[in-house]
């Protein structure tokens, strides 16, 4: 079976699918993203594939939007987007032109890609192993005018404050009841 989104091969260096640098969550979340733009029918996994999958699979980015009474809408919207919100959107490649774009990063929206670059960084920086998935919601969120961006701001979240609050790491316990919080 062919697939329309390409698997990166193992020797390229764009850090996108190199599981070394990724947490188990992080790499489910890739999987899911890849499987989500795949159904529906999308050339590239884009930000917005990767924000969905991310709320869908990583407990310690949904603890970043703890508390968020608009959690819900931005959950609404991601789904519409999957089942038809974002036709507008299929069979494009996402560039929002705000960022330098990371090539090489087969089958990966060029911000996706970038947001996954700044991911690894953030965590090489941090030190304490792979990239998890706040890494790479900090990647998606830094960009104002990915899709991502876009479904949040639609939802009424205040994307310089979610930054902020990861980057300072506000909330009491990033890993919620799974980390033992």
């Amino acid at each position: 079976m062919h697939h329309p989104i390409p698997r990166q091969q193992a020797d390229e260096h764009s850090g996108a699918d190199n599981d070394a640098c990724l947490s188990a969550e992080l790499a489910a979340v890739l999987a899911g993203a890849r499987r989500r733009a795949v159904r529906d029918g999308d050339r590239q996994v884009d930000t917005a594939h990767l924000l969905h999958s991310l709320l869908e699979y990583d407990p310690e980015v949904r603890a970043a939007f703890d508390g968020e009474p608009r959690l819900a809408r931005l959950l609404g919207y991601l789904v519409q987007r999957s089942i038809g919100y974002g036709l507008r959107w299929q069979t494009t490649v996402e560039d929002s032109g705000a960022i330098p774009v990371v090539t090489g990063a087969a089958g990966h929206s060029p911000p996706a890609a970038t947001a996954m670059s700044y991911a690894g960084e953030r965590a090489a920086r941090r030190g304490d192993g792979p990239a998890r998935g706040v890494d790479l919601l900090a990647g998606i969120v830094v960009d104002p005018r990915s899709r991502a961006v876009e479904v949040l701001e639609r939802a009424g979240i205040d994307v310089p404050e979610l930054f902020m609050r990861i980057e300072r790491g506000s909330h009491e316990c990033l890993g919620g009841a799974e980390a033992g919080c």
